[in-house]
């Protein structure tokens, strides 16, 4: 049975104009969110409101196969994108920066939009590039995508820098100087660490779970959960099946290993690959999560980082498996109670769902105030700093 939203949510990671720009090119008439999307999308306007969805981190993400200037560029369109949704939607949508405009976006029954920007990539080591982002309204850059950037090493690639190069120092102050935070969802937990160790601001993990729970490099070892509270940032429980359930772990552990013996390259998709794993698929049902699987991942993370530190990133549109009963953006109310059933209280949810993220934002925001006051812009350059 479908929940009813009660509690307004801030979700920190969603990857529609993505999936707008792959399906049809940015031709919105051909996915009008105003109507029901639910054959070709996760998100649409009515489900966002049946979910109780306030407000929404719009990520920009572009592939990081997109490589130099043209990363640049596409993040630009995805921008755009965004904007422009906003624009065909007045009564629905509303731009926000702030929290206090998130604060005001809801007040006037709108749906609060900011812009993350997903993976370094998207500056082409360039802080005048980042400082554009930032003017634009982007809010948070994550600091790697799936592959390692030139100064920070991901979660999902081999290992080259241990973490943070001089030159990805620079870019985490940088960062905290104009206010955008610094999101470390996809990164490597030596870049994690080392990004805890160079803020002076609050930190974001707009899409992952706890380690402990699920064994999955893109999720948050405890150590790092531990280190929220003096930090003061925020972790936003993701739903993708495969970074919240064990047995999805190990499915695609087994797939990758029949499709090795089989000469695919599990990373390279081709049609005959998409065909085999299909065929696996088959002969070996994936397993299906559910409410309860992410609400496990966010009782861990409440107890090692603790209740001012939660929060919630879908990340749908971004992903293929999601949790029964979280497969769209309408299953946030579904979410909540699990966690009201498992004794989270009506405060407790509305930290999670609202306060958390929107404190993040004002503190951050405070902090950038008061640097700006001491410091001028770097003009530092990879090269100098890196050699």
């Amino acid at each position: 049975m479908q929940e009813r939203a009660d509690q307004p949510v801030l979700d920190g990671h969603n990857d529609l104009a993505w999936a707008l720009r792959e399906q049809v090119g940015y031709r919105f008439a051909e996915r009008d969110i105003a109507d029901d999307q639910s054959r070709y999308l996760h998100t649409d306007l009515p489900r966002l409101r049946a979910g109780g969805v306030a407000a929404q981190f719009w990520s920009v993400y572009v592939s990081t196969e997109l490589r130099g200037g043209h990363a640049v560029s596409a993040t630009l369109e995805q921008v755009d994108c965004v904007r422009e949704l906003v624009r065909r939607h007045p009564d629905a949508l509303q731009a926000a920066d702030t929290a206090e405009d998130v604060r005001a976006a809801h007040a006037a029954g709108r749906i609060a939009s900011l812009l993350g920007a997903e993976g370094g990539h998207s500056i082409d080591c360039s802080l005048g590039a980042l400082r554009a982002l930032r003017r634009l309204g982007v809010r948070y850059l994550t600091l790697t995508h799936n592959d390692n950037v030139a100064w920070a090493d991901s979660a999902t690639d081999t290992p080259v820098l241990g973490g943070l190069s001089p030159f990805g120092r620079e870019v985490v102050r940088e960062m905290n100087r104009v206010g955008m935070l610094v999101d470390l969802s996809h990164v490597a937990p030596t870049t994690m660490r080392d990004a805890l160790d160079t803020s002076r601001a609050p930190v974001l993990f707009s899409h992952s779970s706890a380690r402990a729970v699920c064994d999955h490099p893109r999720n948050i070892p405890d150590d790092v959960l531990a280190r929220l509270p003096h930090n003061g940032g925020v972790a936003m429980a993701t739903f993708v099946t495969g970074f919240v359930l064990p047995a999805a772990v190990e499915w695609s552990r087994r797939a990758d290993a029949h499709l090795a013996r089989r000469g695919f390259d599990p990373d390279r998709e081709t049609p005959e690959l998409v065909a085999a794993r299909a065929e696996f698929e088959r002969a070996h049902p994936r397993p299906v999560a559910g409410p309860a699987d992410v609400a496990d991942h966010l009782d861990h993370m409440r107890e090692v980082a603790g209740i001012d530190h939660v929060g919630v990133g879908g990340d749908f549109d971004g992903t293929t498996h999601l949790p029964d009963g979280l497969h769209d953006v309408s299953g946030y109310p579904n979410l909540l109670a699990e966690l009201r059933a498992r004794g989270w209280s009506a405060a407790d949810l509305a930290k999670l769902a609202w306060e958390n993220p929107l404190r993040v934002l004002a503190e951050a925001d405070e902090v950038a105030a008061r640097l700006r006051r001491t410091e001028e812009p770097s003009t530092a350059t990879i090269a100098e700093l890196d050699g």
